[in-house]
């Protein structure tokens, strides 16, 4: 059986995971699945649109299939499989299948794992890049990327009861055009730019739905040393489920921490007024192994970005939602957390409290455009001289320290925006302030990414000119598709000039990356101290 995957930064010598198992641990039977759960999802998305179906449960699966096979959620074989199987019986009650339609309209999902995954053979991406050539293959993907990236921030917003019918049609359209593997570039292009703008509905919507729940993200000063006591770490990015779980620890005795991308929930209002929520423990994603190993509690995991478990804390790790890994306990839809809570009463807990150590979070849209005066004056009289979004997905691969060093050589009268789990390459270094606005400015996780363009967007009214005519420079880092869906809404936006790395996407062909340069001026990372002397022209 072989598999072949290069949805990711990390992937196998920038060029594609292939052979025993992916850089992510993804194992050749697990990859195949789901290569059959995305054709699937292509023909289900296929038959909808041509039937007029308005069906939710229709647009729910192609979402909840997208989002599962998004890098580090789901990496249970089984499990794809019976999403699959779960496609297909919603494929048959959308009517016959015409004789015209795409393979994927009759893509079948076998009984065993085994016989699905030779099955996912037939629809890999390897083949198709035989078939057409690299490039147009590649821009298929960045298509398919993009959406993988919007079903993730659809489907937190829709978990709160929001959602937007408007954008789930072009989403539904567009991967139905997928389906029927176009192979005209300019065409492809078109659909990339479409698929951003679908990411950026889907953004404003989680906005709203987060805001309207918990309210707005407030400047919080926020505890990144442990306390003595019994404990859980959250990770991932769902808010709702923090919610539910200190809901049903109060009064309990356990204290509880976030990790990774869940460190913005202790600037929300809503989330922040439980006592119990003390602070965040650890870093980015890419750590989680070594900081796992040594949180002495349990771990639950909401979304995506789970690693494998250490043999460690195994019997100590949960995952809820999309998220899975064999082996490892997952709380149902029903959300009771019974067996986290236990787990971490029976773990020793921290022993003693730590030094105590802060940091500030919480600028987000709102409390940023509460004080545009101040900022913009600030730019007016000289004092703020530039602004940097440094930010976007972290990654264990050699190169990334680039952020860090970019950040720290960033002149002192130039303003720092950041967001999503890269910051936490430089979030606890003291940068100051200027005339009291702090020099870095945590916006919060990448599902925050709009907010970033919501300030983007004033701050270019205020001085009455477009985005890429700010002192505003993008230094972006990617790794999975999330991140993907971002850029195709940053560009849709028609945002220019952003630096992109550590590498660029192995399924961008220097083709395609050659259109990109022309109309976007995209370009790579090279060195701090170059990029910093092009951008501010020294």
């Amino acid at each position: 059986m072989s598999m072949f995957c290069y949805q990711c930064e990390q992937t196998a010598g920038c060029k594609g995971c292939s052979g025993n198992a992916g850089v992510c641990g993804k194992q050749p039977d697990t990859a195949t699945v789901q290569d059959l759960l995305n054709e699937v999802a292509k023909g289900v998305a296929w038959l909808a649109v041509k039937s007029g179906s308005t069906d939710k449960k229709v647009f729910y699966f192609l979402v909840d299939a997208l989002f599962t096979t998004v890098t580090n959620v789901n990496f249970d074989a089984q499990k794809v499989l019976e999403l699959a199987q779960a496609g297909v019986a919603i494929r048959q009650s959308l009517g016959a299948v015409p004789a015209d339609a795409p393979a994927c309209c009759s893509a079948t999902t076998p009984a065993t794992v085994t016989d699905a995954a030779i099955e996912g053979e037939k629809f890999s991406i390897a083949k198709r890049k035989e078939k057409y050539g690299d490039t147009v293959a590649g821009l298929q993907e960045l298509i398919f990327y993009g959406l993988k990236g919007a079903a993730a921030y659809i489907h937190h917003a829709r978990v709160l009861g929001y959602t937007d019918e408007t954008a789930n049609k072009k989403f539904a359209d567009i991967l139905a055009f997928l389906a029927e593997q176009p192979t005209d570039v300019n065409e492809l292009l078109g659909k990339a730019l479409a698929t951003g703008e679908v990411n950026f509905s889907a953004m404003e919507v989680l906005d709203k739905a987060n805001t309207t729940t918990y309210g707005h993200p407030e400047p919080t000063e926020v505890l990144v040393t442990p306390v003595k006591g019994k404990c859980i770490l959250v990770s991932g990015h769902d808010l709702k489920d923090l919610e539910a779980l200190l809901k049903q620890t109060e009064g309990k005795g356990v204290n509880i921490y976030t990790h990774g991308e869940m460190l913005p929930c202790l600037a929300y209002p809503e989330l922040k007024k439980y006592p119990h929520l003390v602070g965040n423990y650890g870093g980015a994603w890419q750590d989680q192994v070594k900081e796992f190993n040594a949180f002495p509690g349990a771990i639950l995991m909401t979304t995506n970005c789970i690693q494998k478990p250490s043999d460690s804390y195994k019997a100590r790790i949960f995952t809820t939602g999309l998220v899975q890994w064999p082996g490892v306990t997952h709380i149902d839809d029903n959300k009771d957390f019974t067996p986290v809570i236990d787990a971490a009463l029976a773990a020793e807990g921290f022993t003693e409290t730590a030094p105590e150590k802060k940091i500030t979070i919480g600028f987000a849209r709102n409390t940023v455009m509460s004080v545009a005066g101040t900022v913009i004056d600030a730019v007016k009289a000289g004092a703020i001289k530039h602004f940097f979004l440094i930010g976007g997905c972290d990654g264990a691969k050699p190169g990334r320290n680039y952020y860090t060093d970019f950040a720290q050589q960033v002149p002192q009268d130039c303003v720092i925006l950041t967001l999503a789990c890269g910051k936490y390459r430089f979030n606890k270094l003291d940068f100051g302030n200027i005339g009291g606005v702090p020099r870095l400015l945590d916006i919060g996780q990448c599902n925050d990414a709009y907010s970033a363009v919501k300030i983007a967007l004033a701050l270019a009214e205020a001085f009455n000119c477009g985005v890429n005519d700010l002192p505003l420079s993008l230094v972006l880092s990617w790794y999975e598709q999330k991140a993907v869906a971002i850029l195709l809404s940053l560009l849709y936006l028609g945002v220019k000039n952003i630096k992109l790395g550590p590498t660029l996407p192995a399924f961008v062909t220097p083709e395609a990356l050659d259109v990109l340069v022309k109309e976007f001026n995209i370009a790579p990372v090279t060195t701090p101290e170059q990029d910093l002397a092009e951008i501010l022209g020294k």
